[in-house]
This record gives structure tokens, sequence and C-alpha cells, in this order.
């Protein structure tokens, strides 16, 4: 049996690398990027987001009325039973997370969102007791970018469906998906639960009519016990909704015009997340998902001979509202015109994105979430964190680049001194004082002295570099060590939270795995979590 007792600590976002200008200043508050959300990241800003909510509406019977639709057949438990009852009362509200159907949920962070949305949820339960919250993981089923969603890594093998299908992958059938089940069986069956995370992929995905379906009970069995509920907005009767915004869309162009107001305000100093398009709408028919776009004729499908004439155009969205699909820029109005939220949690990009999209919000007279950076996490086995004591680092060390890395090494162990900085600052001296002499003889030496001065100091840095790099010979075996503990847990020079896939860690620890990255999130304040294996009984390691 193994322990479980993980540990954590935590550094800051802007020390753990990989995140951008925008969301770095974002976590800082700083006033350059007030102007573009609503609301702080606080109890606070959460209050002031329940106030903002209780003064708009949504179809709560119409919500709950196609969530008891979607959940048909499948079992629920009293947690997501009650979750989605309480929808119906005016007191009720949601914290969302979103996230299109990646295979087998492609990344790990695609838990810690949804983990993050039940720590908010029991936080703001906790101190807002007149009102109830529920965790939603609302789902991109529509997304056609089949680059991204149809391939997991794993052991830092890149694993492809092969499939030609096209369109939304949500809509696509997951027939083959089990020619990649059938590969990565024999791998992790060997571990305690690996047999139970096979059937469960069985389960799900080879018994599910498509992809949008097994995502869906793929999460809702690892999640129902903590209230996930779990929306699938490609639904005809929800996006009428929305029927109102689409056609301001297609005839005003109305969301671009908006969006790019912001975008000229926010590009002057950050890089831009989602550029709008004239249109941001997707017709979604069968297998396809392509832009809608003016033509002389009226409007167009890209790559397809579909037409709409004005008349055409609105019959067909009364008619048939599922055709038509939110892009980036559209999809967060979507969303919060059908649920009653508050919050939303996302990655980098995701908040980068909404930023963009404030002004969207006031002219729609919606109201904006708070927008909370979702937690990350570091996971490191017992092994690697050993390598790292021995070395003299600590983990938090290895965010930093590897050179840096070993530069560090070499000068802390060697028994030379390699650093040149108090020798460059006497030499320096030495041609100040020189350069007082001579410019009271002759004032037209003191440039040559301060040519001088630079020539010297140029060449005892680069005699500082090449003892450094004849004394790092003497530590190769270091150096390879601190290289294998960069490629393990920085695969492929990412945040392994953006790489590694969920499956080796649910085959060995089962649903303790959750419950670990449960126990370890925090919620409203977000953090960069270092969680270190332990050892098992029999105090071997644990190797994934």
């Amino acid at each position: 049996m193994i322990n479980m007792d993980f540990t954590s600590s935590r550094i800051e976002f802007e020390h753990a690398g990989g995140f951008s200008p925008i969301v770095r200043d974002y976590l800082k508050s700083e006033p350059l990027l007030k102007s573009f959300y609503e609301h702080p990241v606080n109890i606070q800003g959460i209050a002031a987001a329940i106030k903002e909510r209780e003064k708009f509406g949504v179809d709560r019977n119409l919500l709950v009325t196609e969530l008891k639709r979607q959940y048909e057949g499948t079992p629920l438990s009293k947690e997501v039973e009650n979750n989605i009852s309480s929808l119906l009362r005016e007191n009720t509200f949601t914290i969302v997370t979103a996230h299109q159907p990646n295979i087998f949920t492609g990344y790990l962070y695609y838990f810690y969102k949804i983990i993050h949305t039940v720590k908010l949820s029991e936080k703001l339960q906790n101190h807002f007791p007149d009102y109830n919250f529920v965790p939603v993981f609302y789902m991109g089923s529509e997304d056609a970018d089949f680059d991204e969603l149809g391939s997991i890594y794993l052991e830092g093998e890149k694993i492809t469906w092969d499939t030609n299908q096209k369109g939304a992958v949500g809509r696509m059938s997951p027939r083959g998906l089990e020619k990649i089940i059938s590969r990565i069986s024999g791998e992790l069956s060997i571990f305690e639960y690996g047999s139970e995370l096979i059937a469960l992929l069985k389960e799900c995905y080879i018994e599910s009519a498509d992809i949008k379906t097994a995502t869906f009970r793929l999460i809702d069995r690892l999640f129902s016990a903590y209230g996930v509920v779990v929306l699938i907005p490609d639904n005809g009767n929800l996006k009428r909704v929305m029927i109102d915004i689409f056609k301001d869309d297609l005839l005003h162009q109305a969301p671009s015009s908006i969006v790019e107001k912001t975008l000229t305000n926010l590009s002057a100093h950050y890089k831009v997340q989602a550029n709008p398009r004239e249109i941001n709408l997707f017709y979604l028919k069968e297998d396809i998902r392509e832009r809608i776009v003016k033509s002389n004729a009226g409007w167009k499908v890209v790559g397809q001979d579909i037409y709409f004439s004005q008349e055409e155009l609105y019959r067909e969205l009364s008619e048939y509202p599922e055709r038509f699909s939110p892009n980036v820029i559209l999809r967060g109005l979507f969303q919060e015109m059908i649920l009653p939220n508050l919050a939303y949690i996302g990655g980098g990009g995701e908040l980068a994105y909404w930023l963009e999209l404030k002004d969207l919000f006031v002219h729609y007279k919606i109201p904006y979430p708070v927008i909370i950076l979702r937690n990350s996490f570091l996971i490191v086995e017992q092994k690697w964190s050993e390598k790292i004591a021995k070395l003299g680092f600590e983990v938090a060390d290895f965010f930093k680049e590897e050179s840096g890395l070993v530069a560090e090494m070499v000068k802390r162990a060697s028994a030379l001194q390699l650093d040149l900085t108090s020798e460059i600052r006497e030499v320096e001296m030495f041609y100040i004082r020189l350069k007082e002499i001579s410019g009271k003889v002759d004032p037209t030496l003191e440039p040559h002295v301060s040519a001088l001065m630079t020539q010297a100091t140029i060449k005892l840095k680069a005699l500082e570099r090449k003892l450094l790099k004849a004394e790092k010979k003497k530590f190769e075996a270091g150096q390879r060590q601190i290289g294998a503990i960069k490629k393990a847990l920085f695969p492929g020079g990412k945040l392994q939270e953006r790489v590694d896939n969920f499956l080796p860690y649910y085959a060995r620890y089962g649903k303790n795995f959750l419950k670990v990255i449960y126990d370890h999130s925090p919620a409203l304040d977000p953090q960069f979590i270092i969680l270190k294996h332990p050892q098992n009984k029999e105090g071997s390691l644990p190797l994934l």
C-alpha cells in the first residue's frame, strides 16, 4: 500500500515561469489593468458579484430542465442531484471552469481547474451561509481543434487518436480510441488501480455515442462525490437565449467593434490573447464547424456551399439555434447568460482573453464574473526530491534555467575562486585613479584611460567565464543530474501540468489522487503548489 501523506510547499506565480506579463500584473492588481475587469479576487469582490447577480435573472427553470435531460440515464450522486435542484433557487450561484473535451482529459491542469471550483464553492458556502454555491464544469464540446484535443502525452510519448472525422470534436464518435486504451492497458494495469482505470475508460469512451458524452461520463464518475455539475452547452434550447446577441453579431458585427476598441488600449501594454473576427459565430452541422462570413449575397459558411439571405439566416437561427456556435469572443457571454455565475476559474491564457471582454458585458448589460487564475501544481517523485537535496537545492530552485543551476552548483561546490567580481571592481578603481592622475597632466588622455578600463574589465569577465567553464567539466555528473531532473519535472521545457496526463497518477493512486489535489488546493488565493510524493510503507520509491 502506498502512503498518501503528500507534503506541499508554495511559490509565487511570478517565480514559477511560464506565465505572461498580463497574468503576473493581474495577480499583483496593477492599476494599469483595473479598467479591464470588474471585481477584485477576494471575498469583497465575490460579495459585489453576488449583488450584481441578484439584479440579473437567468432562466433557472430552463437550466435545470436541460441539466436533468442531460443527466437522464446517469446515476446521480446525492451531491450532484442536490446541486442541480438548488439551481432553481434564487440564492444559488455557480462557480465555473470550462474546457474542451480533450481525449482522456488531455492535461493534468484539467483536474486542477475542476477541483478549484469545488474548493472555492465550499469556502464561499462557509463565508456566505445564506447562499448556495455550485461548482460547474462547462464543456467546450464544439471546439474543432483536433490537433489540440486528439492526443495525450504518456511517459513523454505523444499518443494520437487516429481518426479522419471532421467538425466539432465533441460530436465525433469515439471509434478508434479502443486502440489507445488497449495500447496503454499493458503499461497501467500493473499498478494498484490500473485495471479500475482501464475499465472506467472503456465504460466512458467505448460505450458512448460521442466524445462529449464520454467526457461527461468521465468527469461525472470522477467528481460526482464533490457535487460537480457538468454542463454541455451544445444545446439548442440553451442557445435560444443568445439569439438576439447572435443576430447583433451577424447583422451589425457589434461584438467585434466593441472588443477591438478594448484591444487598442490593452495591446499598447500586453500581447493580445484572442482577436475578434468580423463575425464571431461558426456554423455547426453534422461534421461541419466552419466560420460564418458576410458575402455579396448575404452570409456564407467558409469552405461550404451554404449561403443565407437575411430572412433565411433568421429562420435558421429561430428553428435551429444549435447550429450556431460562438467562438471565444462570444462564449463567455453565452456562459453568463445561462448560468447564475459569480466567478470563472481558468488558466493564464483564459484570464488574458477574459480581460478583453469586459466592455462587451457592459454593452449587453450582463454581469461580468470575478476572474480567478486556477491553482497550479508540480508533482515531484520522492527520488527526484532526494536527488535535488543531495545537490544542495530546493525543488523551487528548479524553476530556474538549467544553465543557472549548473553555474550555481559549480560556484558553491568548487574549492577555487571563480567569481572575479571583487577583482574587477579593484581594477575599475585602479583605472579611475589613473584617469584622475592623467587628467591633471593632459585632459585629452582621459578617454584613452576609459577605453583601457573597458578593455580590462571585458577581458577579466571573459576569464571568469573560462574559469567557470573549466571548473564545470569537473562536475559533469552533477550537470547530468540537473538535466535529468529538469527533464523529468519540466517535460519539453514546459510546466508539468501542461504536458502530463492524469492516467499514470490515477493508475497508482486511484481517486486518492484527486483527494490529494483537493486537500492541497487553495480557494481564493491561487498559488503554485509543489507536491512531493511520499515513500510507500515498504520504503520503496513510487515510480510513475
